[in-house]
Formats: C-alpha cells, sequence, structure tokens
C-alpha cells in the first residue's frame, strides 16, 4: 500500500474504535497503556502550556527596549543604536519562533484511520495507541525545539538589554 498522509481522526471515529476495542468488557493492559499515554499526553500539554506562557513574557521583556520612551533606561535609538536593535529584535524572532512551535505542537493530533480493520479489536487497539503515541513522539519533539530557541532568544535578548545597560551607565 502506498504511502498516504491519514486526516486528523474525528472524536467520533476515534469512539467508535474504542468502543469496537472494548466490547464487554475493557482489556486491562489496553486499558493501562492508554492511561500511560494520556499521562504523558498530560503532562506535555502542560509543559507546552508552560513555555508558551513563558515565551510570551519574554517577548514583552525583549520588546521593552525596542518601544521604551527616549531617555528610558532600556530605550533604544533605531538610528544610532542600529547594532542593539538588531540583536534585541533577533532576540524576539527567536521568542516568535519559539512560540509558533508551541502553537504548532498544541495543534498536532492523532492521525487515525479504522479503514480495513473495523472488525478486529486488536488492530484497532493497536493503530489507535500508535496514533496517540505517534502526536506524543511529534509533539516532544516540537516542544524541545521551542525550548532550544527559548533559550536562546531569552540569552540573545538579556545580552542586548545588558549592552544597552552598559553603553548608557557609561
Amino acid at each position: 500500500m502506498p504511502f498516504r498522509r491519514l486526516r486528523p481522526a474525528s472524536a467520533r471515529s476515534m469512539l467508535r474504535a474504542f468502543q469496537a476495542i472494548h466490547r464487554g468488557a475493557p482489556d486491562p493492559g489496553f486499558m493501562a497503556d492508554l492511561a500511560y499515554a494520556q499521562h504523558k499526553d498530560l503532562d506535555l500539554s502542560v509543559r507546552i502550556g508552560a513555555l508558551l506562557a513563558f515565551d510570551a513574557l519574554l517577548i514583552t521583556a525583549g520588546i521593552n527596549p525596542l518601544t521604551a520612551s527616549p531617555g528610558a533606561p532600556l530605550s533604544l535609538d533605531a538610528a544610532n543604536q542600529p547594532f542593539e536593535v538588531v540583536l534585541i529584535g533577533l532576540g524576539v524572532i527567536l521568542l516568535a519562533a519559539s512560540s509558533l512551535l508551541c502553537v504548532r505542537a498544541i495543534m498536532i493530533g492523532e492521525e487515525f484511520s479504522p479503514e480495513g480493520i473495523e472488525d478486529d479489536p486488536v488492530a484497532l487497539a493497536q493503530r489507535l495507541l500508535a496514533a496517540y503515541v505517534a502526536s506524543v513522539d511529534a509533539q516532544s519533539r516540537l516542544v524541545a525545539w521551542a525550548a532550544r530557541l527559548t533559550v536562546a532568544g531569552g540569552a540573545v535578548t538579556i545580552l542586548g538589554c545588558a549592552w544597552v545597560l552598559l553603553l548608557k551607565m557609561a
């Protein structure tokens, strides 16, 4: 079968697959696997939300020198301080890219299709868990990159702010 991209599953098709898996009594092993995957997904969701909120705070702090009133301790004059403006702007861009990755991670859904295995509960369970785990793995990769960009953007922004303050004090 040639590779084709599955569309994100609807809640209805996933519910029907889940119901087919546990007709009668749910398999305890499957329920334990599902609970483990759900715990990982919840933990990841908390991390994504926290990182996104932290990025928002850092972006706000990074934009401050660019928008501060003239004469303020962290204010910049683009005409006279172009390198500082570019440095702070680079930090804000890195933080914005991190935020974009977090939002992308939030938007990832499970790509699941019961096509061809509607009557096989074991195959449905395997495909359902595989789709769930694949989405958690994709979110984990995006969050790892977002964390790296947050550290880089925060460091660049701090460096820029320190540079501006040192120039003002000199």
